[in-house]
This record gives C-alpha cells, sequence and structure tokens, in this order.
C-alpha cells in the first residue's frame, strides 16, 4: 500500500489516543505527541510516528513511567536539576525550556541538566523552541550505546546529538542538529521495519563489519560522524549529558526500541544564553551571517529546510505509512 497523507491533527489524536491505552497519563500524552508530530513536522521520521508503538509497548510495561511528573529543582540561580522519574523524555524537556526561558534574561546564561531519562527525539526541536523565545542554545543527549571509541568494538557511546539554535531576525532562527553517528540510529529503526537495506558506510553487525543489513546494524555499532573526531565529541556528549547530571552512561542503558529491562535513564543537557548578555547587537549579527550563507549559491542554512516542510505539511498533510497509522490505531483502541 502506498504511502498516505495524514493531517496533523489526526496524526496528534492517534498517538495520544495510542499512550492513554498504554498506561501515560493524558498530561504527559500530549507533550510526547507534541514532540512525535514536531519530528514529523520538520521531516525527521526516525523520531515520529515509528516511535509511537515502541513508546506504547515500554510505558505499558513499566519500562517507562507513563504517568510521572518530572520535579524541577533550582540548584543555583543559573543551574536547574530536572528528576524525569524514568518518564519520557519530553515533559521534562519542556519544563527545562519554560523554566530556562524564565531564568536566563536575569541570569545571562543558565543550563538544565536532566536525568533518569529517555529518548530526546529530535534534538533541534528544544533548541528552536529557546531561539524563537529570544535566547541562543545548546543541547547535548546521550542515547544508549551505538558507538565503539574509534579503534575500539565495544559500544560505550551513543549516536549522541547535538544541538545549537540562535535568533536571526526575520528569517526565523539557525538550527543546527547533528547526529554524531553518520545517520541517526532512528533512520537503520525506519528500514528495519520497512523491509530495506542502508547505504554501505552506515553501520557495523556484531563482529565488526561494515552490513547493509538494518537488523544486523541494530545489533551491531554505528559508524562515527567524521572517524575519530566523531567518537571523540561523543565521548565529551556523554560526560555533558550524563557524568554532570547523574544520568547512565550510554553502556549503562537499556534499548529505546524495545520493552525489555530496566529504564534507560538517559541524560540531556540544555543550555541557554541571553545575546544581550554581551552587549547590543549579537542578533543582528546571526541575522547578518545567516544571510551570508543564504545568499551562497547552493547554499542552504541549517534551520531552512525543516520550517519548509513544516509549512508544506501543515498544509497537505503528514506522509505516513499506512500499516504504521493501522498499528497505532490498533494500539489506541486497546
Amino acid at each position: 500500500m502506498s504511502e498516505i497523507r495524514l493531517p496533523p491533527a489526526e496524526a496528534e489524536a492517534l498517538v495520544e489516543a495510542a499512550l492513554e491505552a498504554s498506561n501515560t497519563s493524558p498530561e504527559n500524552a500530549a507533550s510526547v505527541t507534541r514532540a512525535l508530530v514536531g519530528a514529523e513536522l520538520c521531516g525527521q521520521g526516525g523520531h515520529g510516528l515509528r516511535r509511537a508503538p515502541a513508546y506504547a509497548a515500554q510505558a505499558k510495561a513499566g519500562k517507562v513511567n507513563g504517568r510521572i511528573a518530572p520535579e524541577v529543582n533550582r540548584i543555583r540561580p543559573g543551574t536547574i536539576s530536572v528528576d524525569a522519574g524514568f518518564g519520557f523524555a519530553f515533559p521534562a524537556l519542556e519544563m527545562a525550556i519554560g523554566a530556562l526561558a524564565e531564568i536566563t534574561p536575569g541570569q545571562g546564561i543558565a543550563a538544565a541538566g536532566i536525568f533518569r531519562s529517555h529518548h530526546a527525539g529530535v534534538a533541534g526541536l528544544a533548541v528552536e523552541a529557546l531561539a524563537e523565545r529570544g535566547l541562543v542554545a545548546l543541547f547535548f543527549t546521550n542515547s544508549p550505546g551505538a558507538m565503539a571509541p574509534w579503534g575500539g568494538n565495544r559500544a560505550l557511546f551513543g549516536t549522541n546529538p547535538i544541538a545549537f539554535a540562535c535568533p536571526a531576525a526575520e528569517g526565523g532562527p539557525v538550527v543546527v542538529d547533528v547526529s554524531l553517528s553518520k545517520v541517526a540510529r532512528g533512520k537503520i529503526m525506519a528500514a528495519s521495519q520497512k523491509g530495506e537495506t542502508i547505504p554501505e558506510g552506515w553501520a557495523f553487525d556484531r563482529d565488526g563489519k561494515a552490513t547493509t543489513d538494518p537488523k544486523a546494524a541494530l545489533a551491531g555499532t554505528m559508524a562515527p560522524l567524521g572517524d575519530a573526531k566523531g567518537t571523540a565529541l561523543a565521548l565529551m556528549v556523554e560526560l555533558l549529558a550524563a557524568g554532570l547530571t547523574g544520568a547512565n552512561y550510554a553502556h549503562e542503558q537499556t534499548s529505546f526500541f524495545d520493552d525489555k529491562g530496566p529504564p534507560p535513564g538517559t541524560g540531556q543537557l540544555l543550555i541557554a544564553i541571553d545575546p544581550a548578555a554581551f552587549g547590543q547587537g549579537a542578533v543582528a549579527r546571526f541575522a547578518e551571517m545567516a544571510q551570508a550563507v543564504a545568499g551562497t549559491g547552493g547554499a542552504r542554512l541549517p534551520g531552512a529546510r525543516r520550517r519548509d516542510m513544516r509549512r508544506r505539511f501543515l498544509e497537505d498533510g503528514i506522509p505516513a505509512d499506512p500499516k504504521l497509522v493501522d498499528e497505532i490505531r490498533r494500539i489506541g483502541a486497546g
């Protein structure tokens, strides 16, 4: 069956129903739904609707606490600790974003560390939300072990995305969102679900051999972005997102893709900076550089593509696999 177009409101209703039928509170279901549909709207389907069945199964099994409310503790004037309580990451992230938006203008710079967390989805959405409030933002999150240190064969690091955003006047925020593996693991999960192969160079099997089989890749390790440089950055993210916050390191975590084992207990670090803290004119300077990039022949400003896709999908509907839609609908029906 060919791809269908799903109105965003219908997608939201489907996901919320599936989560609420799987031991998740309405408040948390709404937060998770915003993140999954938000991922679809910016073209990141690997972090979108395809996550709903696994999320629902984990909440139903108790691997994720779907009913917990995150706890926010302001440790210092400019630092916040958020205990996600082994629940979904998105309610904790929304609380962190709200708190940082409130305190950063008075502090100049502030940070929120999240622990006992879960899959953080599209990292760019968190920083984009702060940039739309006039702040510069950096985001680091770890994830279950998927990459080995350069030259090694043990998956000590996750794919560990890094994201950055800043306001840039009329054109909308600049948004940089980079997984430290060559591709996000969600793309391999999507290929596995569709029964497709993956390109060479994306991943290795259990024996460290290159593979185009997504199932073998999920059981093996991911190829790092930039070889040794990528794994060095992945180490940095582990130390910031887990070592600093008190979360589990990647190799201590369980999978995001099934309902087996204890909660993964991931960590996130979100940093916000008020550009006015360094004097006037920063946002205008950001816009100047953004315009220079956008005006270069053949170049694309990071963040522009996701805005274009969001506008198009809001109007035309989200591309969706009908089998996946039926599966989510069945979960919601109980």
